[in-house]
């Protein structure tokens, strides 16, 4: 059989490990009460997403961080309000190679689109939004998400050629999100205790009724105003249109990267450049959607942007192309911005700006330029790299905090105060405006060292020793660094005589080979690999993709089945798995042994 890269786990599986997890370790999915954020801790960090109000102005990137429901939970869990789901398109069995990720230093990957099929991904956007209703409302998170958590958006995110997306399949998919009830009603069965009095919940079908094209390289100019006029004309959505860094062209964006920030390894290829959208027809083809979105009574954004293509010139990840994202794109993203608010006077809803075209933003954001990005009207703020680092989806509630902290230091309530504060600081400072003088410090060596190959290089932590399949240096990075949850940890009982006080485990199903986990293991190995593959679906265990042990439901208790050459494992795991602080996924959603 032909094994998936991912297989979904049910809603019944999500909402009773949820149930679990909170009365057992008092987390959901791994992330704990002190990392979920309440957005009434601070100033108000509302934004205004194209006419629709979030509670914040973050969320995670169309990418690994927003393909799995419980991707999806826990970016919310951590203060994401603005949810770009990962892009789909017609092509739903991919092969994408693997590891896919390199985090070591800036970032790079291969992976582009989504790896469920169609079906499926609309599931998963379904039940996520059935479970963050869910928990808004539960009692048992009020304490740590306050009486209100605030209203939150999916954007849909679809790509790459008008064929594709005219497809039965993809406008099927965009219609079942446009109006989710058929789906929602599906689902509703399926709701366990003790949440059963959410069966009879009014859950709102309209999940999402925004798009953020993803025009990836290469996309013709004419190909995404025809894209953009479909969605907006046969679907009825406002449409953003995310755009590449390319459109600097090959001089500007070599000089940056190998003039300005020192990258020069990096190996750029003209052709990549010549193929792609070009800066003059980009200031035409906005205008035109611009005055068609008009016509039309909706509304037109742009994105800042995608990963920048460049030549694979490390032997980590197989194909011969990779995508650049972190510190560098962050420099090449906010120069385009410039270069666009120059050649658009008053367009764009940036800086000072009360434009009609609203900027989102994704290009290495972290906690410590959040504050910046946020302050120049950019909405929303979506993160990748940074939530593949150690720490993961915990890394948002300090990236708001910082934010909040900031704003109160300068007294502004609000995010429009905030960005007067800002317009105000950048022109005491000789800066023509905001946008200006941000790219000012990105492009001065005096104030960009955080972004270039010297403030990058610093290589993860190692330690000299194999990794076992027990014991480890319980440093925690492959949970945090998963952006498909697919660890979990549990303490060794103290009549167990192995190794570690903590012991690693890899849910099999939600494990896609990205690589991460191996790239930030302190030790020689992969976790993936090496620490115990748990498996709930029989069909995937049988197959045999990778050894590893079948968990089950054997009378009241935690059953284990093992691969061949794995049985003197079982009693171990056993024990384990039925401690009190088990196996974090109920038994009742078990196969029967």
């Amino acid at each position: 059989m032909t094994i998936p890269p991912l297989t979904p786990m049910p809603l019944s599986t999500l909402l009773g490990r949820i149930a679990d997890e909170w009365t057992s370790r008092s987390r959901i999915f791994d992330i704990p009460t002190a990392r979920i954020y309440d957005v009434s801790s601070g100033p108000d960090l509302s934004v205004d997403f194209m006419g629709r109000t979030a509670a914040t102005p973050i969320g995670p990137a169309a990418g690994p961080h927003s393909q799995l429901a419980e991707n999806i939970v826990l970016a919310w869990l951590g203060g994401s309000r603005i949810i770009e789901l990962k892009t789909v398109q017609i092509l739903d069995e991919l092969e994408i190679g693997r590891p896919c990720i390199d985090m070591e230093t800036i970032g790079f990957n291969i992976e582009w689109s989504q790896e469920l099929r169609i079906s499926e991904s609309l599931e998963e956007y379904v039940k996520a939004w059935m479970i963050l209703d869910i928990l808004s409302g539960w009692d048992e998170l009020k304490p740590h998400l306050g009486d209100d958590p605030g209203p939150h958006i999916f954007d849909l995110s679809v790509g790459y050629d008008l064929a594709g997306i005219r497809s039965d399949k993809v406008s099927e998919f965009i219609d079942g999100l446009i109006d989710a009830s058929a789906s929602i009603e599906r689902l509703r069965p399926e709701i366990p205790e003790p949440f059963a009095a959410w069966r009879e919940h009014d859950f709102d079908p309209h999940i999402a009724d925004t798009v953020t094209l993803s025009t990836f390289h290469g996309c013709p100019p004419d190909e995404i105003e025809s894209i953009t006029k479909h969605l907006m004309t046969r679907h009825g959505l406002d449409v953003v249109v995310k755009l590449n860094p390319t459109l600097l062209g090959f001089e500007r964006v070599h000089g940056i990267l190998k003039g300005t920030l020192g990258y020069d390894e990096l190996r750029l290829r003209r052709s990549d450049f010549d193929a792609d959208l070009q800066f003059e027809r980009g200031i035409e083809l906005i205008g035109e959607l611009r005055r068609f979105a008009a016509e039309q009574g909706r509304r037109f954004g742009i994105k800042l942007t995608n990963t920048m293509v460049v030549e694979n010139h490390r032997d980590f990840m197989p194909e011969d192309t990779m995508y650049m994202s972190g510190a560098p794109l962050h420099v090449l993203s906010m120069t385009l911005l410039d270069e666009l608010d120059r050649a658009l006077p008053g367009v764009l809803a940036v800086g000072e700006n009360a434009g009609e075209i609203q900027v989102s933003f994704s290009a290495g954001i972290s906690k410590d330029n959040l504050g910046e990005a946020v302050g120049l009207g950019l909405a929303p703020v979506t993160i990748c790299s940074d939530l593949l680092k150690p720490g993961g989806y915990g890394r948002l509630k300090p990236m708001l905090t910082t934010l909040g902290r900031a704003m109160e230091e300068a007294g502004a309530g609000d995010i429009a105060a905030w960005r007067a504060v800002r317009a105000a600081e950048a022109h005491a400072a000789g800066a023509t405006g905001p946008v200006a003088a941000h790219v000012a410090s990105l492009h001065d060596p005096d104030t960009n060292g955080a972004y270039t190959r010297d403030g990058t290089s610093k290589l993860p932590r190692a330690v000299d020793h194999e990794l076992d399949m027990w014991g480890c240096v319980a440093c925690n990075f492959c949970v945090t660094v998963c952006p498909n949850d697919a660890f979990f940890r549990l303490p060794t009982p103290e009549a167990m005589a192995i190794e570690g006080r903590q012991q690693y485990f890899v849910l099999a199903e939600l494990c896609n080979e990205c690589g991460n986990c191996l790239t930030f293991c302190p030790e020689i190995g992969d976790p993936a690999e090496v620490k115990p593959r748990i498996y709930t679906d029989r069909s995937r265990f049988e197959a045999g993709d990778r050894p590893g042990f079948l968990v089950t439901a054997d009378g009241g208790r935690v059953g284990v089945l093992a691969a061949p050459d794995l049985g003197a494992e079982v009693a171990r795991l056993t024990s384990i798995f039925n401690e009190a602080e088990g196996l974090p996924l109920r038994l009742s959603t078990l196969i029967e042994s």
